[in-house]
């Protein structure tokens, strides 16, 4: 058992409609669903293969559907302090999750939601190469990239590096202790009014053929086209029938 702090190790789907959800995901990445024990209700666990990779669970009444992200952190309770001297909000304080592990959410100053997670069973393994239907990247989308670059190295102790990126500006990759690249930060247009959010994005074998049949399941819209990203693939961010945005990438 082994812990990489700075990895972001799970991906929930809070959803309106939990099934719908289940089967556009599935049908889109060959996802399943296996329920786990969770208190009252089980919680349903995404399955890629034989593992499990995130969940999806019921929204509150009136909150829109959405990817969270989970944040290996070496002391919840540590980091969640941590966190909040460094100006997040406190959504949800450390807590147990039965003999699964502790989590706590903050949003960040910026105002995108993340977890704090210590898993009981360490976290899964980094990867050489990533699997269909795994987690190829997770990216920060938001409106103030400086101070939530600034934020995360203060909070959690990742370093960073910057590339011009043109008329986008300036893309930032968060890189945790070891120097391992494990996010990115992107300043959303001028202009553009998106809450800051955590976009996961899905290795997918055709990027193409993947919105192709987002559409065809439903998906409420192409936020992103497929679009080439030099010596990294070619990548889109779809929103999905129930309002969560995800970005689907065949990587190189």
């Amino acid at each position: 058992m082994s812990y990489l702090p700075g990895k972001f190790v799970w991906f929930e789907h809070v959803s309106n409609d939990v099934n719908k959800a289940c089967d556009f995901y599935a049908a889109l990445c060959g996802w399943s669903v296996q329920p786990m024990p969770m208190g009252a209700q089980p919680y349903d666990v995404i399955m890629n293969g034989g593992s499990g990779i995130g969940g999806f669970r019921n929204a509150e009444p009136g909150m829109p559907s959405h990817w969270i992200t989970y944040l290996s952190v070496p002391d919840v309770d540590k980091n969640f302090a941590a966190a909040t001297a460094a100006g997040a909000k406190g959504l949800m304080p450390p807590t147990n999750f039965g003999d699964v592990g502790r989590a706590a959410a903050v949003a960040d100053p910026t105002g995108a939601a993340v977890c704090l997670w210590k898993g009981a069973q360490g976290d899964p393994a980094d990867v050489e190469k990533t699997p269909l239907g795994g987690w190829f990247w997770n990216e920060l989308f938001t409106p103030d990239a400086k101070a939530a670059v600034a934020f995360y190295e203060k909070a959690f102790g990742f370093s960073h590096d910057a590339m011009d990126m043109g008329p986008q500006g300036t893309y930032y990759v968060l890189k945790d202790v070891a120097g391992k690249m494990r996010a990115g930060v992107m300043q959303q247009p001028p202009g553009m009014v998106v809450t800051a959010h955590w976009l996961p994005y899905v290795h997918v074998a055709d990027c193409d053929a993947s919105v192709a049949k987002a559409r065809q399941l439903g998906a409420k819209e192409i936020i992103v086209a497929p679009t080439d990203i030099p010596d990294i693939g070619r990548f889109a961010v779809i929103l999905d029938p129930v309002g969560a945005v995800i970005a689907v990438i065949k990587g190189h």
